[in-house]
């Protein structure tokens, strides 16, 4: 039995599900297929999931802060795993509903089952046969695992939330933004983690000045974060994980989480051999209009290796579906994308890093804070924030802002629109600050740290 549509979406994540929603709003006919969950990554086994579990991994943290303040407890405070699995189960099965409902009410038709591009007009899920004028890829991308001895011991982001038991000894392996987030969410409800990774410093990608910063204060809360190091071979252990170090040491775990990045989700279904070409890093080429080198055939989101975020994705599908079904939509602008990494402390960033901005401007002012936060100063904890400015020394146009801190991720959403709309250090200084708040110190940064003549 075959059915026709003006547009096959395959993939029910963020991009997709936007892209299938809007266009169907806009009179076309749409199929979207999507053979795991609705949601996809993010709602499912990503950012959702991983900020509820940040939140519940800062609750311990806040029972010891308290003390400060002149709050006793009585007992030991004690976290319980399955209720906080049972939790979240039932919040992403109410979001699956949404999605499916929204989907449902835009007039798209939701269909269950892997989808096979077997022609550019054609898609095959199990033995019905769809064609389409246009096909939509928006499948994401999967868990990276290295190929060592005994990694099939290993778990992905994937399955991480849903263990069967707690971790008292988690290894983490990686040093980007979803190893570092698991670290932190882990070691707060009680693991002992140790995180490794094999290059110099961790956070790639990041201002140099916040991936330093980041260092020490992750180290302080207890993960036992490593350079410079790998692992070689895992082996079963009893009802443990060994694993083996490029050092030449050894240690015992209870799982082992690898956390080294993503790649397309290709499998199996058939762009490759329909003519879609990719580019070096393994994502699909698109030009401007997300269409592939198929002009049938059209990608976005993660899997045509832009920033990796939900938002984006969003923003994709939106100029995707008024583009070919509305009075025409702009591409997303690409710059200064606003993003928080919850990290433990968070990081909060937009805009270039001091290491970019030396590769495209010849005069930069650099303009650093660092400091107790306020709660602190009663808790005694042992955190400092940091933050950062970095500003075109000949037009005063803030040309990124950058931070280590509590709350960073929900700072840096204010501070992406006034970079978006070109802002100078000049106004940030004219504007009045809001007292007593972390977030004031964008504004009160006054002393120049460093000057840059490239």
């Amino acid at each position: 039995m075959g059915s026709n549509y003006d547009l096959i979406v395959i993939g029910a994540g963020s991009g997709g599900v936007r892209a299938a929603r809007i266009a169907a709003s806009l009179g076309a006919n749409v199929a979207i297929i999507e053979d795991r969950y609705m949601g996809g990554t993010c709602v499912n086994v990503g950012c959702v999931p991983k900020k509820l579990y940040v939140y519940a991994s800062e609750f311990g943290a806040a029972v010891e802060d308290a003390e400060g303040f002149g709050w006793r407890f009585n007992d030991t405070p004690e976290f319980d795993w399955p209720t906080l699995t049972q939790a979240k189960v039932k919040e992403i099965g109410r979001l699956n509903g949404i999605y499916r409902n929204m989907l449902n009410n835009s007039g798209a038709t939701v269909i269950d089952g892997r989808g096979t591009i077997t022609s550019p007009t054609t898609v095959q899920v199990g033995e019905q046969t769809l064609t389409a004028h246009r096909i939509l890829i928006a499948t994401g991308g999967w868990p990276v695992v290295a190929t060592i001895p005994g990694s099939e011991l290993a778990i992905t982001s994937n399955e991480i939330f849903d263990l069967p038991s707690f971790p008292n000894r988690l290894l983490t392996i990686g040093g980007g933004y979803i190893a570092t987030e698991f670290s932190g969410v882990f070691n707060g409800l009680g693991s002992k983690v140790t995180q490794v990774y094999r290059g110099e410093l961790f956070m790639r990608g990041f201002d140099l000045d916040i991936r330093r910063h980041l260092l020490n204060e992750v180290r302080m809360t207890g993960v036992d974060l490593r350079m410079n190091t790998d692992v070689t071979r895992l082996e079963q252990a009893g009802e443990g994980i060994l694993a083996h170090f490029n050092d030449g040491t050894e240690a015992h775990f209870d799982a082992v989480l690898y956390a080294i990045g993503r790649r397309p989700n290709l499998d199996g279904l058939g762009a490759l051999e329909t003519g879609v070409t990719l580019n070096t890093d393994g994502t699909i080429a698109v030009n401007e209009n997300f269409q592939t080198a198929v002009p049938t055939i059209y990608a976005l989101g993660d899997i045509i290796g832009g920033p990796e975020l939900t938002p984006v994705a969003l923003a994709e599908g939106m100029a995707f579906a008024h583009q070919q079904f509305g009075q025409g939509g702009n591409t997303p602008d690409y710059r200064n994308v606003a993003t928080a990494v919850f990290s433990q402390p968070q990081v909060g960033t937009c805009g270039l890093t001091q290491e970019q901005a030396c590769e495209q401007y010849a005069h930069l002012k650099i303009y650093r804070s660092d400091f107790k936060p306020m709660k602190h100063t009663i808790s005694g904890r042992e955190q400092r924030s940091f933050m950062k400015l970095i500003v075109d020394g000949d037009t005063d146009r803030v040309l990124g802002a950058h931070m280590v801190g509590p709350d960073a991720g929900e700072i840096m959403q204010g501070l992406g629109i006034a970079i978006n709309m070109g802002a100078t250090k000049a106004q940030f200084d004219a504007t009045i600050g809001i007292h007593p708040t972390a977030a004031e110190e964008f504004v009160t940064m006054r002393t120049l740290s460093e000057e840059i003549l490239v």
